[in-house]
């Protein structure tokens, strides 16, 4: 990435390198006193950049894997046990003049609890993906001034803030997607309760008549 492409205050502090491995560092900046506080946004566990200027009409390919520490923001975030690997390659291209289409596949080693035995077990994830993104439209407002709400089709874009797009964000976002949410061992059994029988016996009422003659 160039270094004029930074991402915008509400995006991640994190820089990218423009390197296969896909990984960032974190590098906060103070601020002056003159400068208003805004409320800070939640940081994302993984960030990595990308704006629409800094990719040709050939397109680009990531190829990232995240590093331990941020694997580590990952498995907490998404309330994993851990998070051995995490990689994802993906090809960004132009869509229109100011859009991005992202495609490729997310693929993860993820450390999570059985909910049979409790045990800690793994399962692999390979998700693919397949989004488009485009400038975010304001809604219409009448002639009173009213803004209009506008229905979102299943297949629209999704916005794309300050000319960038964070495929750190979308990796993650693929991760937890592609979770098994009643992770289970493959020989795990669940042994129900057994159910009370509720059906009527034929000798209830003369067994319940002796229990009330021998209680007089």
């Amino acid at each position: 990435m160039s270094r004029d492409a930074r991402p915008p205050k509400s995006m991640s502090k994190r820089g990218t390198k423009s390197t296969s491995t896909g990984t960032s560092k974190s590098e906060p900046k103070g601020e002056s006193k003159g400068e208003s506080r805004s409320e800070p946004k939640s940081r994302p566990p993984w960030s990595v950049p990308v704006a629409v200027r800094d990719v040709p009409e050939t397109g680009r390919r990531f190829d990232l894997v995240a590093d331990e520490s941020t694997r580590a923001a990952v498995a907490h975030a998404i309330g994993l046990r851990a998070l051995p690997r995490f990689a994802a390659s993906l090809d960004v291209s132009r869509q229109g003049r100011d859009g991005l289409r992202v495609v490729g596949r997310v693929s993860a080693t993820v450390g999570q609890d059985c909910v049979v035995t409790l045990e800690p077990i793994e399962n692999e994830i390979d998700e693919a993906v397949d989004l488009a993104f485009a400038p975010a439209v304001a809604p219409e407002a009448s002639d009173e001034g009213d803004v209009h709400s506008q229905v979102v089709a299943d297949d629209a874009p999704e916005p794309l803030v300050g000319g960038m797009i964070d495929l750190g964000e979308v990796a993650t976002e693929f991760l937890s997607l592609g979770l098994d949410p009643y992770p289970r061992k493959a020989d795990a059994a669940f042994a129900a309760p057994a159910a009370e029988d509720d059906t009527p016996h034929p000798f209830a009422a003369l067994a319940a008549l002796k229990k009330g003659q021998g209680d007089s």
